[in-house]
């Protein structure tokens, strides 16, 4: 482990420091690399430096995701903030890294090593090639499409336009093909760090069914089918599911908090090492009311877990009232594995959500933090961070299928009723759903009709939690215009009073409106050191408010609903603006429509 950490470290340094017009690496460099297979190992592990960093990929939905609300608005969503002129992506740092990899393809041509281990090599880095272009897709759409390393003198190419969807996205399955059918490694590498054949079975799931379901909910009309994508899709993820191995892991939370990430479902993970000083801020982001963004869920989402019987939440009486306590009791197991909850320790201590300061909704996500508490304040985590794993190839299949028209029970028990009996559901395993739920058509896709569609979208809304997945789907889906959802929280049975919130007869905190209030809550509470927080009635205030809740005594928690106007999402906000820089440079790059000459995220 420490020798294969340090290898990657000494590897990716020496071909980090390429430039776009220079090889990246001497003759003599080259020649030794590429006529042994020791030469192309080393060199392959300079395309490990496309994947996110630990502490970027657990922040991943810090921002930009319609159920979380956040310290301020993302650029990206506030109205009139985001253009050609802040955007980015298309540095020449971006494409380095794909200049790194068609080096290696062009050059890997030595007969001196079998072309077995030539195609392995050839294969990994075309995953990484298809990585990096599906990248480049989900942000800007067209882009150009380079497979060899440019040389100065071409011109043409240097400076050329944007090449359609249909012919990247096809070199990005050639790629992912040939990267599942030639690379040689099955079994997991230490903390499952490496690209095997079955990641690239499972990725080209993840790429076919994002192409797959926006081309069909965005009518792109390209030659290519989103039936034939989503047949893709499929394939793909039944591979991974007949041929990997892999299966669920019992213990759902312990795939975010181990160092050693359960082998039995990671098929590939972001490696730390505290022996090796090489670690991450996750608890730091998620525990900070600061350095990360807060976001806490909103309670909209939270309504969506199901109750252990597999019937909504919504249908339970009394729903709309019911505070911290109870509103977790009988849910869906990911509930308590995904946000502090009541009872909820860390270090033998009870951890409520720190409703003064990153709890402002009363939500607070724990799923990518461990309980030890040491990496609260610095950057001392070192448990593993997710990147492919089997659950989500379990939703790939589902929605792939379901989107097919294809799906079946058995289908259905393989996949989402696998997932649920996993977070202790019991009821709706075996048999697809035929009865819509109208809280979650009505709150998020109102278009949709189709109960199994419906529960897929539920269920990986779910699962992949935080994982980075969720901006993605809800434009693949076209629903953007859920990112303007109004940010309410958790249900208070009333302000200027002490609540024990956890109902463990102990006060828990007093959500008061003046200093008369806050005193006279005091005056009879039970515990000196309960969170205080103050809040307004005036839904115009610029602090937590408490919206009346409709039963004549509670509260809902609410945050910058006074702002709610600023949030905007336009049809042109499923693609990201080209930067201005870019287009200086190449004045043969056509803006992306909407975006021209300036123009901002206006909402039109």
């Amino acid at each position: 482990m420490r020798k294969y950490i340090l290898f990657i470290a000494a590897t990716v340094l020496l071909f980090s420091s390429c430039e776009m017009d220079e090889p990246p690496v001497t003759q003599t460099d080259r020649n030794a690399i590429f006529s042994s297979e020791e030469g192309l190992r080393a060199y392959s592990i300079s395309f490990y430096d496309m994947f996110p960093n630990a502490s970027d990929q657990a922040i991943v939905e810090q921002s930009l995701v319609d159920y979380g609300a956040t310290n301020t608005l993302s650029g990206f969503t506030l109205r009139n903030s985001y253009s050609e002129n802040n955007s980015s992506g298309w540095d020449a740092d971006d494409w380095a890294k794909l200049r790194n990899v068609n080096y290696f393809i062009v050059n890997c041509t030595d007969p001196a090593v079998p072309e077995e281990a030539r195609n392995n090599y050839i294969g990994l880095a075309r995953f990484f090639r298809a990585w990096f272009y599906y990248g480049m897709v989900r942000r800007f759409g067209d882009v150009p499409w380079v497979d060899h390393p440019l040389d100065p003198s071409e011109e043409e190419a240097l400076y050329g336009t944007r090449d359609s969807r249909e012919l990247v996205m096809e070199k990005v399955y050639e790629d992912l093909m040939f990267a599942a059918e030639n690379i040689t490694r099955t079994a997991d590498a230490a903390q499952s760090s490496l690209v095997t054949k079955w990641v690239a079975y499972a990725f080209t799931s993840r790429v076919s069914l994002f192409e797959g379901t926006f081309r069909k909910y965005h009518n792109l009309n390209l030659t290519t089918s989103p039936e034939t994508w989503l047949k893709r899709a499929e394939d793909a993820a039944y591979v991974v599911m007949q041929e990997s191995g892999k299966s669920l892991n019992a213990d759902y939370r312990a795939l975010f908090t181990s160092d050693d990430p359960p082998a039995s479902e990671t098929l590939l993970a972001i490696a730390s090492s505290a022996s090796l000083g090489i670690k991450h801020n996750a608890n730091w982001r998620w525990t900070s009311e600061t350095y990360g963004t807060g976001l806490n869920l909103i309670r909209p989402f939270v309504c969506t877990y199901l109750q252990k019987d597999g019937t909504p939440y919504t249908d339970r009486a009394g729903w709309q009232y019911e505070d911290f306590y109870d509103e977790f009791q009988n849910r869906d197991e990911r509930l308590n594995a995904s946000l502090r909850y009541p009872g909820y320790t860390r270090e033998g201590e009870l951890a409520l959500p720190v409703f003064s300061g990153y709890a402002r909704l009363g939500y607070q996500p724990m799923k990518l933090c461990v309980d030890a508490t040491i990496g609260d304040s610095q950057t001392e985590s070192t448990h593993a961070i997710q990147l492919v794993r089997f659950g989500e190839v379990l939703l790939n299949y589902a929605e792939a299928k379901a989107e097919q028209g294809t799906l079946t029970d058995a289908d259905w028990a393989a996949t989402i009723g696998a997932l649920r009996a996993r977070a202790g559901i019991t009821g709706g395993l075996n048999t697809k759903p035929t009865v819509v739920d109208s809280y979650l058509r009505a709150t998020y896709f109102p278009d949709i009709n189709d109960p199994v569609i419906l529960e897929i979208r539920r269920e990986r809304a779910i699962e992949l939690l935080l994982e980075g997945f969720r901006f993605d789907d809800l434009r693949r889906w076209k629903s953007g215009d859920l990112f303007k959802m109004s940010w309410t929280g958790m249900y208070i049975s009333g302000i200027n009073q002490p609540l024990d919130v956890d109902h463990n007869g102990t006060h828990d905190v007093i959500y008061y409106t003046d200093d008369a209030g806050l005193a006279a809550a005091e005056a009879i509470a039970n515990n000196t050191s309960l969170y205080r927080v103050r809040v307004s009635t005036d839904p115009a205030a610029e602090i937590i408010q408490v919206h009346a809740a409709g039963n004549g005594t509670g509260y809902y928690l609410a945050w910058f609903t006074n702002n709610d106007s600023k949030k905007v999402w336009g049809p042109k906000q499923y693609f990201y603006p080209i930067p201005v820089g870019a287009l200086n440079l190449n004045p043969q790059l056509e803006q992306n429509p909407g975006w021209e000459n300036g123009a901002t995220n206006d909402g039109n």
